[in-house]
């Protein structure tokens, strides 16, 4: 029943959501790491010295 639903719901989306089960390792792994990189470049440019420009 719960399949029949789906189906109605999702109808030619349901194709790319098996796609994605089958590889969900993969694609989680890259939204992951995505992820960790954003977060590891917002700390690193984070921590530069920010220059004093009221002096100017």
């Amino acid at each position: 029943m719960v399949d029949a639903f789906l189906e109605f719901m999702l109808g030619p989306m349901r194709s790319i959501g098996d796609v994605y089960f089958e590889n969900q390792m993969i694609f989680n792994s890259i939204i992951v790491g995505g992820a960790c990189l954003k977060i590891m470049n917002k700390r690193s440019s984070g921590s530069e010295p920010v220059e004093d420009t009221e002096n100017m």
